[in-house]
């Protein structure tokens, strides 16, 4: 059983109103009656009105992102370092091998040297297409070089453009999943209003263009709303076999596009597991959804010339383990509420076991520590133990992955979105909660369910799926703010299906004695053309100023230094610095790096904590050996770094450096006891500045080989460029 059933056979006139019978429809002599064919004719009307504006708000979503992002940065007139600088952090590092591809001889060679890369980590040789997801900007570069455009559209303008049209399949993707949920294309409408105008916390492409996120997240949405689909109930099975091949596609391009594809499906994975239990879902299409979860993650592993981080993931390990546990508890779903409540404790602890033992024994056996950071984070995050790791306390402290802000709730408020969500998800989950009830009651809880029924609705399984998604997504978004936008999209689609849904408004009527099936309708849109006006009136205003707001990108340091890098140093020059900046020097320049912003390997991360301790007390014979082991020619030290005031103290970097060094931290405040000063740094300060850097580094190596330091470097914010003002952005 998935639904809380409406059980009056003595009335039929309601059953009536909302399933017509089938007499109604055919004549003594089998013919359609011509109600029958206007309805036909109507819903293929509906469909076609329904499909054009999922079409058109999707096309005008991506041309509303491309406008902001040229407004933004004034991009088509800037020049092109400005470009790839604006790319900022791991987008141009990703970006860089986009740019290697087609500069490339010929496609063999740009893929020999992604295979073969030793110009990302210096003295180590290292294949690009088995670290980072970067199959995206191979396939771009490919259909670039061999599709007759190359006189008409610039390669970077084919690679944003094709992120913004991503962003129409996003839009489209969401549309369709409220529509099949609600029944109407209107709901659709106004989920995808919900995500233009909120754009803040729904979306980030127009100023982080390569992220991950942004590739694999379209795929995400088309892989809901197959998933929703699926999960009706009645599908033929050419239709079954069908959507299944969709939701295989998108999971596969999905979990292609971003690392942290593994953590996502986990958490859907975890979901479908939640509804199995309590008998919401079919239990054969749940199996086939863990078998497809599996099946595309090792189709990427393949990919990815065996990727250890994916073979360890705790997702394979959960599936493989849900399925064997089944195979073990016979008549899971069988019996009593005590005997069907100790049967699923036992089956919970079951799972979860053979997940930890599973993973384990493949981590053990493959000597895999590619995300040991990402669980040391976890454990500090919810106070399983302070740590002084320094990996763990990088994450800690960035924004966002800590806590999601307060003002996040008000600013979707403003556009009743978040008041609608609480609303629908409370009616969804009391709902749950009765229906979970019943189907571990079985048939001893009929009278209660018939006294009950009054004031139930039903809950079908593509609802129920959708229900448990958007809250196990928003824990995971309130927890961790970098993660929202899982959530906030969903969170659209979910509020507009419960806006335009009969039967919440059917419960909500039967609940005040006033339900017909006409007044559900009427409330019902109603409420959603006013909801539609209400977007419209307060923020199509802001819309038009945002788009008539003209802005230039202007970072003249950071455009001094890479043009310095290109003219004043050798290419084969090996460059040292924080691993935001690094990726840009490998993007606008080619240089060889020490270290990268790509955190998912641990040779790498203590690379980079190694390198770091140019910020850290240590006396500069020690920073020159570090560097010089790394094959450092040149370091760029940042004021950004040095004189840093983003951070509160100890949560600075060299704060940072100094806590896992077991150094007490500079500047007034408490320090751990535990903490001793720096032996070989006592009577000196810490290397406050770029320019005391490089001056005691140098002068502590006295004849021998010294390192050649950069140019002050410091990053300053962008300047307003208005209406009509003409120049260069170098101006």
């Amino acid at each position: 059983m998935t639904t809380v059933r409406q059980r009056r056979a003595g009335k039929g006139t309601e059953a009536a109103e909302d399933q017509p019978s089938e007499e109604k429809n055919v004549k003594p002599d089998g013919k359609i009656l011509s109600d029958h064919t206007g309805g036909k004719l109507w819903n293929i009307l509906s469909i076609s009105v329904g499909g054009i504006v999922a079409l058109s708000l999707g096309l005008l979503t991506s041309v509303y992102v491309a406008t902001l992002h040229e407004n933004d940065l004034w991009f088509s007139n800037i020049k092109e370092v400005e470009r790839e600088i604006s790319f900022r952090t791991e987008c141009g590092l990703y970006y860089s091998y986009y740019k290697q591809m087609i500069q490339a001889a010929s496609i063999q060679q740009g893929l020999h040297g992604l295979v073969y890369d030793n110009k990302t980590e210096s003295v180590r040789t290292i294949n690009i297409l088995e670290r980072m997801n970067v199959y995206q900007e191979v396939l771009l570069s490919i259909l670039y070089r061999i599709l007759p455009i190359q006189q008409y559209l610039e390669p970077v303008y084919f690679y944003i453009y094709t992120l913004f049209g991503l962003q129409a399949v996003y839009v489209i993707a969401l549309y369709v999943t409220s529509w099949l949920l609600s029944g109407t294309w209107l709901s659709g409408l106004l989920a995808a209003c919900w995500y233009i105008t909120n754009r803040t916390d729904t979306t980030r492409v127009e100023f982080t263009i390569p992220l991950r996120e942004n590739w694999a997240l379209p795929f995400f949405a088309v892989q809901i709303a197959a998933i929703t689909y699926l999960l009706r109930t009645h599908l033929q099975p050419v239709q079954e076999r069908l959507t299944l091949t969709a939701v295989f596609i998108a999971t596969f391009l999905f979990s292609l596009t971003w690392q942290f594809n593994q953590f996502m499906m986990l958490i859907q994975a975890l979901a479908l597991f939640i509804l199995d239990c309590f008998d919401m879902l079919p239990t054969v299409k749940v199996t086939w959804l863990y078998i497809i979860q599996i099946s595309a993650l090792l189709l990427v592993c393949v990919l990815q010339f065996f990727n250890s981080m994916i073979l360890g993931s705790l997702l394979i390990s959960f599936n493989a383990s849900v399925l064997i546990a089944r195979t073990i508890q016979k008549n899971l779903k069988k019996g009593g509420l005590l005997n069907r409540l100790g049967k699923l404790i036992l089956h919970v602890l079951l799972v979860l076991c053979l997940t930890l033992l599973i993973n384990k024994f493949i981590k053990k056996s493959l000597n895999l520590e590619s995300d040991e950071h990402i669980f040391k984070f976890l454990k500090a995050k919810f106070g399983f133990g302070a740590t002084r790791d320094f990996d763990a306390n990088l994450y800690l402290c960035e924004e966002a992955f800590g806590l999601l802000p307060l003002n996040t709730f008000s600013r979707l408020s403003d556009t009743l979105l978040f008041y609608v969500y609480i609303f629908v998800l409370f009616l969804m989950t009391v709902a749950a909660v009765i229906v979970a009830f019943q189907n571990l009651s079985g048939s001893n809880q009929v009278q209660f369910m018939e006294k009950m029924e009054e004031y139930t609705i039903t809950l079908k399984p593509d609802a129920a799926y959708n229900l448990i998604h958007t809250v196990l997504f928003g824990c995971l978004a309130l927890s961790t703010m970098r993660m929202k936008y899982l959530w906030t999209s969903h969170m659209c689609v979910f509020a507009s299906f419960g806006l335009c849904s009969t039967e919440v408004w059917k419960l909500i009527l039967k609940c005040i004695h006033l339900y017909t099936s006409q007044r559900t309708h009427v409330i019902k849109y109603s409420i959603l053309i006013i909801t539609l006006l209400y977007i419209s009136y307060k923020f199509w205003p802001g819309i038009m100023d945002e788009l008539s707001e003209l802005r230039e990108f202007y970072d003249p340091d950071t455009v001094e230094l890479m043009n310095w890098i290109k003219s004043s140093t050798p290419n084969t020059a090996v460059f040292a610095g924080s691993m935001q900046l690094l990726a840009g020097v490998k993007l606008c320049t080619g240089r060889t790096l020490t270290n990268h912003p790509h955190y998912e390997d641990k040779n790498l991360r203590e690379r980079t904590k190694q390198i770091y301790q140019i910020y850290a007390k240590r006396s500069p014979e020690d920073v020159y050996r570090i560097l010089r082991s790394f094959g450092t020619d040149y370091v760029i030290l940042e004021d950004s770094i040095c004189y840093e005031r983003r951070h509160s103290r100890g949560c600075r970097l060299r704060d940072l450096l100094d806590i896992a060094n077991g150094h007490i931290m500079d500047g007034l405040g408490e320090n751990e006891p535990d903490l001793k000063p720096s032996l070989k740094c006592q009577g000196t300060k810490p290397l406050a500045s770029s320019e005391e850097s490089s001056t005691r580094i140098n002068t502590a190596l006295g004849e021998r080989e010294q390192l050649l330091l950069c140019p002050r470097f410091q990053g300053l914010p962008a300047r307003a460029k208005h209406a009509g003002e003409g120049g260069s952005s170098g101006e």
